[in-house]
């Protein structure tokens, strides 16, 4: 028998709830927007999900492939999420999970998103996590723009709810949760943010 973390990997706890829900459900096609090395897509990948994904780095993407062996392998893809080469409204599920962060800037997010959000089909869910301003205001420190320092060192682009209210409005989305956030003590803040396609 399979232990828990050879059936489920490392998949985000709020990626879980979201199949547990029901609204991540068997037969949906899944695509994994800057997938690194799949922790979130082991369950998905086990239970015969068409899942699809892409990285910039080749390593990450040689990994998923060896997790997938009986997929074929143009199913995940080296490249960027902003220039990925996926058709437009094809997946019934995107997942953006600790990515968004890693913009330069407002133009880089923004082509990050819009890249992720032209793959999705409509009524499709969007399933995005990334760190955030969200009550740890006192752990980073304002560097330019959206980009600040955190406790731990690193450097992120940060959303904050006005942000993150705005593009949902922008992209004319519907929130599927309010807006979750959880502050890791002392170190950063992590917001779940998820929407779906009209």
């Amino acid at each position: 028998m399979a232990t828990l973390q050879e059936q489920f990997g490392d998949i985000d706890i709020y990626l879980f709830d979201q199949i547990l829900r029901g609204n991540i459900s068997p037969g949906m096609k899944i695509f994994d927007a800057g997938c690194g090395f799949g922790r979130n897509i082991v369950y998905l990948l086990r239970e015969g999900y068409e899942v699809f994904g892409a990285d910039p780095d080749p390593k990450a993407i040689d990994a998923v492939r060896q997790l997938a062996p009986h997929v074929r392998s143009d199913n995940f893809r080296v490249e960027s999420i902003e220039a990925n080469s996926f058709p437009d409204a094809f997946a019934d599920v995107v997942i953006c999970s600790a990515v968004l962060h890693f913009a330069r800037d407002d133009d880089h997010f923004r082509s990050m998103l819009r890249g992720a959000w032209r793959t999705q089909k409509p009524g499709g869910i969007f399933f995005s996590r990334l760190a955030s301003t969200i009550g740890a205001e006192h752990l980073v420190k304002h560097l330019s723009g959206r980009r600040y320092r955190m406790a731990d060192g690193t450097e992120r682009y940060l959303a904050d709810e006005h942000l993150l209210m705005q593009w949902t409005a922008d992209l004319g989305a519907h929130l599927v949760d309010p807006i979750k956030t959880t502050v890791v003590q002392n170190l950063r803040s992590m917001t779940t943010w998820i929407l779906r396609k009209p």
